[in-house]
């Protein structure tokens, strides 16, 4: 009597090989495809959002920005914290200083909405006046 006998471990991997290829590639590109950004969803950026999103922002505008920020953080406060944690340069610091003293006798004497006025305004001319020639200073910490 004679019996079937089942295929060898290399019969089967020759059967099942290019099998079991043609299905992991099928799902990892299914899986790919689900994940891939759909360009129905959104529209393309507009060329001025495109060029707006490069644009890096000047050092003098930066500098307005992080000094008047960290002034209205500190208009209530009676100190000034220290400038290496707050992200600010030496000079940054300097104006910082300077707007926090005027900020704050401005909101003494004259009020609150005075003293935003002028954090702003001496903000932007300090750091106008610091990077106006584009270059701060000669050592790296000013």
């Amino acid at each position: 009597m004679t019996t079937a006998r089942a295929p060898g471990v290399r019969a089967t991997a020759r059967l099942l090989g290019p099998a079991l290829l043609a299905a992991a590639l099928a799902g990892a590109t299914a899986t790919a495809c689900d994940r891939a950004p759909r360009h129905t969803d959104t529209a393309p950026p507009t060329a001025p959002e495109a060029a707006a999103s490069t644009a890096a922002t000047a050092p003098e505008e930066l500098c307005t920005q992080i000094v008047a920020r960290w002034s209205r953080a500190m208009l209530d406060s009676d100190t000034y914290g220290d400038y290496q944690s707050m992200g600010l340069s030496n000079g940054q610091y300097d104006i910082l200083r300077a707007v926090l003293d005027a900020a704050r006798t401005a909101k003494r004497q004259q009020g609150a909405a005075a003293a935003e006025k002028l954090i702003d305004r001496e903000a932007r001319q300090g750091c106008a006046d610091r990077y106006r020639s584009g270059d701060p200073g000669k050592g790296p910490w000013r």
